[in-house]
């Protein structure tokens, strides 16, 4: 994409993008749109995530979002509730592979946001998650951060109390992660 067009980018999620537990400017996906914001870029950040979100709800909800934003990117960042709900990770699978699809259709970059469960899920349970992130990233040739929030794991006061959620002090590492990998096709960091 040339850097010169302003683009706007389409975040679809759900807790860990919406901002829960904290004030909506402290979520990492405001926090870009403001440091995008002060380098004058033009860019904006759409942030469709909803607290409690599986991937069904984002695939009934994309195509509007698709059609009112027209986004040069979307940020994919869902399977985490379906997971911890015990859904059948092959409707996961089915849900975020159209997702894909819809956005590639209207000529958005794609990234996907990948994501571990606590251990008590089991190690196998985990690796199948993994696994489908890793299969649909290889089969519609886009970009995946496999665990998005990798880098909070040895940090200090990572996770608010629930031991799930990523705590206001660590927004900004993620935010930095999301953005450096997405600037690569879409928005430079």
């Amino acid at each position: 994409m040339n850097s010169s067009i302003a683009a706007t980018i389409l975040v679809l999620g759900d807790s860990l993008s919406a901002g829960y537990g904290m004030a909506v400017e402290e979520g990492w996906v405001s926090l870009w749109q403001q440091q995008l914001t002060q380098a004058g870029t033009g860019h904006r950040i759409v942030n469709a995530s909803i607290s409690g979100e599986t991937s069904s709800g984002g695939l009934s909800r994309l195509p509007t979002l698709l059609a009112q934003h027209q986004p040069h990117c979307v940020v994919i960042e869902l399977g985490a509730n379906d997971a911890l709900r015990g859904q059948d990770l092959k409707r996961l699978e089915h849900n975020l592979s159209q997702m894909i699809e819809q956005a590639k259709a209207q000529q958005a970059q794609v990234l996907l946001l990948g994501i571990r469960l606590p251990t008590n899920y089991g190690d196998a349970f985990n690796q199948r998650l993994l696994d489908i992130y890793a299969k649909l990233a290889q089969q519609h040739q886009i970009l995946l951060d496999p665990f998005f929030l990798a880098d909070l794991v040895t940090l200090p006061n990572a996770l608010q109390t629930d031991g799930l959620h990523p705590s206001a002090a660590v927004q900004a590492v993620i935010m930095q992660r999301v953005a450096k990998q997405l600037s690569s096709v879409c928005v430079p960091f």
